[in-house]
C-alpha cells in the first residue's frame, strides 16, 4: 500500500462536532511529546502537514488527517498527548472526558495506536492508558517512536519488553527513517 495523498480534514474539541465518515479511522495516543506529529508528517511523507512543537500540550484538539492510499483511504485522528501539559485541572479533566467519549462511542475507529518514547522506561501514565484500553475493550497496537535515538539492538529489546507488558503488537518507527513508515504501512493493510 501506497500513499496517494494526505490532507488535514479538521480539529475538532470534541466527538460530537466530528464530521461521520466511512472509512477506518486509526487514534494516536501517547505521552505529550511522544512524536505523533512528526510520525504523521513522516509516514505521509510531507513535513508540514501535522504541526510540530518542542513544547508538550500543544495538541489541545482532536486532529484529523485524510489519508488517501493505493488500497483504501483511512483517517488518522492525532489526540491531545497525556502526562505533562501546562493547563488547568479543569481543562485536563474537559480533555479526558472528550477522549473517552471519542474513544468509546467513534462508530469508525478500528484500532488506536499507543505511542510510547523508545528513550525513557515505559512511564505510569503509559501503563494507565493502556489498562484503560484493555479494559474497554479497544483494539489497539504500539509504536515504538524515536527508534533514531537509541542502537536497533536496544530497540529491539524495548519493543519486547512492551510486547511483554502490553501483550500488542509492536512496530518500531523513526521520523528519520523510511523504512519504519513502509513497515507500519504493511501492517495497517490487515485493518482496511
Amino acid at each position: 500500500m501506497k500513499i496517494k495523498q494526505a490532507s488535514f480534514l479538521l480539529s475538532s474539541p470534541n466527538l460530537k462536532l466530528c464530521p461521520e465518515t466511512q472509512v477506518a479511522e486509526f487514534a494516536l495516543l501517547g505521552r505529550s511529546n511522544v512524536g505523533k506529529s512528526s510520525f504523521i508528517n513522516t509516514l505521509v511523507n510531507n513535513k508540514n502537514l501535522a504541526k510540530t512543537s518542542n513544547t508538550p500540550g500543544k495538541t489541545r484538539l482532536i486532529n484529523l488527517f485524510e489519508i488517501a492510499t493505493t488500497l483504501k483511504p483511512f483517517i488518522i485522528a492525532d489526540l491531545p498527548g497525556y502526562g505533562y501539559a501546562k493547563v488547568s485541572k479543569t481543562e485536563q479533566i474537559q480533555w479526558q472526558k472528550n477522549l473517552e467519549e471519542y474513544l468509546l462511542k467513534r462508530k469508525n475507529l478500528v484500532s488506536c495506536i499507543q505511542f510510547i518514547d523508545s528513550r525513557h522506561e515505559i512511564q505510569k501514565n503509559d501503563f494507565q492508558m493502556h489498562e484503560w484500553l484493555k479494559v474497554n475493550s479497544v483494539p489497539n497496537f504500539t509504536v515504538l517512536a524515536k527508534c533514531d535515538y537509541i542502537s536497533k539492538n536496544e530497540a529491539f529489546k524495548k519493543a519486547a519488553q512492551i510486547k511483554k507488558y502490553f501483550g500488542t503488537e509492536v512496530l518500531m518507527f523513526s521520523s528519520k527513517n523510511r523504512t519504519y513508515a513502509d513497515d507500519f504501512l504493511s501492517y495497517l493493510e490487515k485493518f482496511l
